[in-house]
């Protein structure tokens, strides 16, 4: 579940070409998620993920957790989700 995102500056340094050693920030944007499987809280680099990803439509599994038996759990609930029939009488809020 994506909660929310913050900036970090990192401080870097480079040599010039004279050789002259400088010092210079960048601000790297993290984002803060949930794991869907375990509820931990985690930090990601937006950078380093799909744009697409970030949202509450996808799940997100941190890396203490195995995201392929996760994928393999979902897969099967949703599939008892869409075998259900019409007549039950299950919440849709619970869905």
């Amino acid at each position: 579940m994506y909660i929310k995102e913050f900036f970090v500056p990192k401080r870097h340094t480079r040599r010039s070409k004279f050789g002259v050693i400088h010092q210079y920030t960048r601000k790297c944007c993290m984002l803060v998620l949930r794991c869907d499987n375990c509820g931990n809280e985690f930090h990601r680099p937006r950078g380093r993920m799909d744009p697409n990803r970030i949202n509450n439509n996808h799940f997100h599994v941190c890396k203490n957790c195995n995201s392929k038996k996760f994928a393999q759990k979902m897969g099967v609930t949703r599939k008892h989700i869409w075998d259900m029939p019409a007549s039950s009488d299950l919440d849709i809020s619970r869905l």
